[in-house]
């Protein structure tokens, strides 16, 4: 039937599964929305304060979903707010479909100086995202939208964009809605004699240890029974964690996993880059490498792995676990290293981060199992990474090597909103709550169930505490002057309160899950014991 390009958009979206588009409007996508107007109660519109906001509550819905959300922005300045978003999007390798209007297509490249005009837009939105395209002629709108939803969803998920000029939207041409669907890429399948080396090493291996990353999020439960079998220590940091349960046996922290590399020998990377372990701890002969990824460029980054299986871990994981079965060795003396290890640093971490472990109990005590936990670039957050307790998967939501500041309450509000089936807290200093605390506004309009904790301490907290500690209390451009953040959340209409110790924060988050609107508390502390030498580990091994 015939169709202008903004239905179908419109349509396209909807036909892939999305029915939830973060957006703030404006004059070059009017024709969008327009057609959108007939079809808001299949595809909602979620309007944003900010474009930043939308951007980031797509990508919170995307991470803790794992399917593909989208948002839609103005171009030039609106696509540049957006653009954090983005790049973080690309770090966490998440499905985040970018819709960027376009100023008209002949002045292009002109400098005219029309409104939102930009040089080199496409160009930018490119190199944020896995795929990108310009649709400039109707007849090419259809291979054109389904060629970028299929980059963003096979292999290494990815965002993907598509930038559409205000004079395309209004384009017709004739399409039925089931040539819009678009089939996830099969994939390469991993390679039988690789799988076969791969058991063999395993095998051979007295002190195994696993890496995983965001890529086994979906395996969970094979990397769970894999890991069993060969008794091999997992380790999980950002973007890892809720794979494996921080209270199996084998869970390992960053830290912890670190204080056994000089021991292991063999490691095994599974849907993740091991950058930090190849790069930061180092490798030598005598550890053996297997690494699992979907992106070939992720096996040979830094040094090629010794048996490097280019597939899905959904689909090479069961058949290696099925080589292995019932043919390993007992591991007894590194189980029982393993264990002494996850004890001496749950001593260790109590001793030396007492004030922050503290405040992360208390939200684990009043979360349950199941509830999603934000990160954000605070000192609860950092120290969060390897000790908050994560028990399923896509359950702690943080920015990745990325460090986003001022991504979490708006990525809250978007995980919130996919997944109101369980709570969501997000954690935020006071320095990155205000770079989309405006979003309050966002969930009382669309009736969110997010909770929000704004640790209070008048500083960029971090970077105070590194001119502390690193350069003799030179303390410059890092104090803070706040809003009281209580009084602020009940001027958006938002449920506010105030704990001044753990016991009050778990009180009120009990307090805050029973509200079916979103939730504010503000938590004053004052300066924390530095997490980073638990962070920035040093080499090991190798020269």
């Amino acid at each position: 039937m015939p169709r202008n390009v903004a239905e179908l958009a419109v349509e396209f979206l909807i036909q892939n599964g999305i029915d939830n588009l973060y957006c703030l409007p404006g004059v070059q996508n009017d024709p969008f929305f327009d057609a959108l107007y007939d079809r808001r109660e299949v595809l909602r519109p979620i309007q944003a304060r900010h474009e930043q906001g939308a951007a980031y509550m797509a990508l919170g819905a995307a991470l803790a979903t794992g399917q593909p959300q989208a948002f839609c922005l103005v171009p030039g300045p609106g696509f540049l707010n957006g653009c954090a978003a983005l790049c973080t999007a690309y770090a966490l390798n998440a499905p985040v479909f970018a819709l960027i209007g376009q100023i008209p297509s002949g002045a292009i490249g002109k400098q005219f100086g029309l409104l939102h005009e930009i040089e080199g837009q496409l160009e930018t939105l490119q190199s944020l995202t896995k795929h990108a395209e310009r649709i400039i002629d109707a007849e090419q709108a259809v291979r054109q939208m389904t060629t970028v939803w299929s980059a963003m969803i096979s292999g290494r998920p990815r965002p993907a964009g598509l930038e559409i000029p205000v004079d395309v939207w209004k384009q017709k041409l004739d399409v039925d809605s089931q040539d819009l669907v678009v089939g996830r890429d099969a994939g390469k399948s991993p390679d039988p004699d690789q799988l076969a080396e791969a058991a063999t090493l395993i095998g051979q291996s007295k002190c195994p240890l696993i890496v995983v990353g965001s890529g086994a999020q979906n395996a969970s439960s094979v990397v769970r029974e894999f890991a069993a079998e060969i008794t091999g220590g997992v380790i999980a940091f950002r973007t890892g964690h809720g794979v494996v349960r921080s209270d199996d046996p084998l869970s390992l922290s960053l830290p912890a996993g670190h204080a056994l590399w000089s021991d292991c020998d063999l490691v095994i990377g599974l849907g993740t880059r091991l950058a930090i372990q190849k790069k930061d701890w180092g490798l030598d002969g005598n550890l053996k490498v297997i690494h699992i990824d979907v992106d070939r460029s992720s096996l040979d980054l830094i040094s090629p792995a010794d048996v490097p299986i280019e597939a899905d871990l959904k689909d090479a994981l069961p058949k290696l676990l099925a080589a292995v079965k019932g043919k390993q060795p007992r591991r007894t003396e590194w189980q029982e290293k393993i264990a002494a290890t996850r004890s001496r640093f749950r001593v260790e971490f109590e001793n030396e981060l007492g004030p922050q472990l503290g405040w992360l109990a208390a939200i684990r005590e009043a979360l349950p199992e199941e509830g999603l936990f934000v990160d954000e670039l605070t000192q609860i957050g950092y120290v969060s990474r390897f000790t908050f307790p994560v028990n399923y998967p896509r359950t702690f939501l943080s920015t990745g090597y990325q460090g986003t500041l001022g991504w979490g309450i708006a990525t809250a509000i978007g995980a919130a909103h996919a997944r109101r089936d369980v709570p969501v807290v997000s954690i935020s200093g006071d320095g990155g709550a205000l770079f989309t605390i405006a979003e309050l506004a966002t969930a009382v309009l669309h009736e969110i169930p997010v909770n929000i904790i704004v640790m209070k301490d008048n500083a960029f907290g971090n970077v105070r505490g590194i001119q502390r500690d690193q350069y003799g209390a030179r303390y410059i451009a890092s104090n803070l002057e706040n809003p009281d953040f209580v009084k602020l959340a009940e001027s958006f209409g938002v449920t506010s309160a105030r704990a001044n110790n753990p016991d009050e924060l778990r009180s009120e988050l009990d307090k805050a899950f029973l509200n079916p609107g979103p939730n504010l508390i503000e938590v004053p502390v004052g300066e924390f014991p530095s997490p980073w030498k638990y962070v920035l580990l040093p080499k090991v091994r190798g020269s």
